[in-house]
């Protein structure tokens, strides 16, 4: 593959997307209908589809090596699916929802959210891990898990085998922390707002925030979606401040190959204003502003939803994709520790914000 048609992974929206697009849809479909078993099962998918992806995509690629004319689609999907799926989460937030919680728990949540960033990137780095692969690692523990992880990517220029890594850990925890939590609340008597914001805190993903409070009853559940919220928001003013240091991360020597889903390194110097501030991070603030108007109609929030979803699920198929088995193998050992101890910090800050605002 040349170095043009790298810079430009996906020129036709046309025949040439089709194969691995194609390929990409249908470990996504694989993905939704291992939940659905395992909601049958279960009664809940301990493994979401957007964790699912990734492992069906990785075990794809480690039993068969796709040729060139897959790679466009599959860059495609890993790139612009993505970040498209980042701007429609922005409907999701309003700033009518996020006053409602004071001013106090505001400003707390966002103290947490930088403290716990600052504090997982030093862990990683004292850890000897990339500083792409830190800052994956703090941003996916601090904020909302898969997808800051997925968001903060194209930012810094982290490949599939970081992202993937990344997930893949920080998943895995994830569903330990749903489990561990309710018990930790119930050693520390916490009432149910305290342990609301405890869950929306510590846990990734919404439906695992959910959950993970509903031990606490209604009003757990509510305070713990609310600070959850808040916590998504952040996203979109951390992505803007990584973006004024990604040149400095992409300076740094790589050895490893060229990724297939995200080609080679952007090259050193000055970036673009573009580069600067992303348009999906633009778009994502501009639905927020939308929706904090009225101007987005209540009917379309939750297909904007299911769409932000589906097009995760995807792009995370498509990291799958190109994920080399033996980079993650590599890595696990330092990212293991590094989201461990990263989740203990952030354990700590919560309940120490708690303990300062005294809530009840």
């Amino acid at each position: 593959m040349t170095t043009q048609s790298l810079s430009r992974p996906f020129p036709l929206l046309g025949s040439t997307l089709l194969p691995g697009l194609t390929l990409c849809l249908t470990v996504t479909g694989g993905a939704f209908v291992l939940q659905r078993i395992e909601e049958a099962v279960f009664g809940r998918a301990w493994l979401e589809a957007l964790v699912l992806a990734i492992l069906i995509g990785t075990a794809v690629r480690t039993t068969w090596t796709p040729d060139r004319r897959w790679f466009p689609g599959i860059t495609f999907s890993a790139k612009f699916l993505l970040e498209l799926a980042v701007v429609l989460l922005g409907a999701s937030v309003s700033a009518a929802t996020i006053l409602a919680a004071g001013p106090g728990l505001l400003l707390g949540i966002a103290g947490v959210v930088c403290v716990a960033i600052a504090s997982s990137y030093l862990i990683g780095r004292m850890l000897r891990l990339p500083k792409r692969m830190a800052l994956l690692v703090a941003c996916g523990n601090s904020i909302c898990g898969n997808s800051a992880i997925a968001a903060v990517a194209p930012v810094i220029g982290a490949d599939g085998d970081d992202v993937a890594a990344s997930i893949g850990f920080t998943a895995v925890l994830g569903v330990v922390v749903v489990l561990a939590l309710p018990l930790l609340a119930l050693g520390l008597h916490l009432s149910g707002h305290q342990f609301g914001v405890l869950a929306g805190l510590t846990v990734y993903a919404v439906p695992q925030v959910i959950a993970a409070a509903a031990p606490g009853g209604a009003a757990a559940v509510q305070m713990g979606t609310l600070v959850k919220l808040v916590r998504v928001l952040m996203l979109g003013p951390v992505c803007l401040m990584l973006s004024l240091i990604a040149p400095k991360l992409r300076e740094e020597a790589d050895e490893r190959p060229p990724h297939v889903t995200t080609g080679e390194r952007p090259a050193a110097g000055r970036p673009a204003l573009h580069h600067l501030v992303p348009w999906f991070i633009l778009g994502f603030l501009g639905l927020v502003g939308l929706r904090s108007f009225g101007l987005i109609p209540h009917a379309a929030l939750a297909p904007a939803n299911e769409a932000a979803t589906l097009l995760t699920v995807v792009s995370m198929a498509a990291l799958g994709l190109g994920v080399d088995v033996r980079t993650v193998a590599h890595a696990g050992g330092r990212v293991t520790a590094a989201v461990v101890l990263s989740l203990l910090v952030l354990g700590a800050i919560s309940l120490g914000l708690i303990h300062l605002l005294w809530l009840a």
